[in-house]
């Protein structure tokens, strides 16, 4: 079973959240009064219906990605106990993240090719957007865009890795960063790569 663009995004996106559920552990490990709030959110995200709402994905989607990436060695998926209110066991998803790096830096720009086009309005992305527009230095030239009906910016088209991701970035702005990194390494200038590559690498080493 190959990979499909998708796939990645859901990815990136249990990298967050697993992020988010450690930090409220070590919270609730801190201080008492923190653990009801934390069992109340440890399911966040941790069902495909959840999910699928975060990243404009229908469950199904969600559950036909998590089996890709499973197969490709980029994700598993943990039991967890149930939260409160709730009697059945959840799933919560966590990359391989040495495994991630290794696809994100020398893989997805083979698997998934960006398509160009002409000036549409949409979102930034890749160097054009945080974290890289703040260390990169404008350009005359239109700034890459993935088309959307909501975007503010024109710039060139740039085929986000799905096309439901310029949603999925507007719900979650540690998201939109993690796919900007990787539309600059799957069609930047050697410099914009790098310093992409080692801004990714940052955050996967982080979370």
């Amino acid at each position: 079973m190959n990979l499909s663009p998708q796939d990645v995004v859901v990815v990136l996106k249990s990298l967050i959240d697993g992020s988010e559920r450690a930090a409220q552990q070590q919270a609730k490990d801190a201080a008492e009064e923190m653990e009801a709030k934390f069992l109340a959110t440890a399911c966040k995200s941790s069902t495909y219906a959840e999910l699928g709402e975060e990243l404009a994905m229908s469950p199904s989607q969600v559950f036909r990605s998590v089996v890709r990436a499973e197969e490709a060695r980029l994700l598993y998926r943990l039991p967890v106990k149930p939260a409160p209110g709730h009697t059945k066991d959840q799933t919560r998803f966590w990359p391989y993240r040495e495994n991630l790096k290794e696809f994100l830096i020398h893989g997805v720009k083979y698997a998934f090719p960006v398509h160009h086009g002409g000036l549409v309005r949409g979102i930034p992305t890749a160097h054009a957007a945080p974290p890289l527009s703040q260390q990169i230095a404008k350009s005359s030239e239109p700034p890459p865009v993935w088309p959307d009906p909501e975007g503010t910016v024109r710039g060139l088209e740039f085929s986000p890795l799905y096309k439901n991701v310029p949603a999925a970035a507007r719900r979650d702005p540690k998201l939109y960063e993690l796919l900007a990194l990787v539309d600059a390494i799957r069609d930047g200038r050697v410099r914009e790569r790098e310093i992409a590559i080692r801004e990714l690498t940052a955050r996967i080493d982080e979370r």
